[in-house]
């Protein structure tokens, strides 16, 4: 079953995650203050994933200083605790991202291939650029884990976007 890829330009429909050890959600899609940059991971169970989060850990100073960053998974709220535990990551990661979000984002969805990787669907690799509208500005998706943006690339391209009030393209 084939579903719609999101539609840059148009306004992403708000979503609610909870956020690892806080009390409150975050809007995704909502009209911010800031860009915002999304990325979402496989989750737990993924190594590529950690390097990958590892390396925008590194650099989320030189990201902040331009856009949000948020990180989310369909994880529990458990598995991504042991995450941010783990790893010490300093952006904020949320969890249970829900099977229709992935698909409202057009993200691939995966099917656990045992339970030691992990027990329900979880969302391939996708980053999200949101403007402070809420509007899609830029989607680059992946439909498995060794697919992924480089983030010296994407910032620098984003820099560009955010400076230069970029169109978006891929629209025709």
């Amino acid at each position: 079953m084939a579903f719609p890829k999101p539609s840059v330009g148009q306004p992403l429909t708000p979503f609610d995650l909870p956020i690892v050890g806080q009390e409150t959600t975050r809007t995704i899609g909502a009209p911010s203050d800031l860009w915002t940059m999304l990325f979402i991971y496989r989750g737990r169970h993924c190594p590529r994933c950690k390097r990958f989060l590892n390396k925008l850990n590194a650099a989320l100073n030189d990201w902040a200083a331009h856009m949000d960053i948020i990180v989310a998974s369909a994880d529990s709220a458990d598995k991504a605790a042991a995450d941010l535990a783990e790893f010490g990551w300093n952006f904020e990661l949320c969890y249970d991202l829900s099977e229709p979000q992935m698909r409202a984002l057009g993200l691939y969805v995966s099917t656990p291939l045992s339970e030691a990787e992990t027990t329900k669907n979880f969302a391939e690799p996708g980053a999200f650029g949101l403007r402070p509208d809420g509007t899609l500005m830029l989607v680059d998706i992946s439909n498995g884990p060794a697919a992924r943006p480089d983030l010296e690339e994407l910032l620098d391209g984003m820099i560009f976007n955010i400076t230069n009030d970029r169109p978006v393209r891929g629209t025709a």
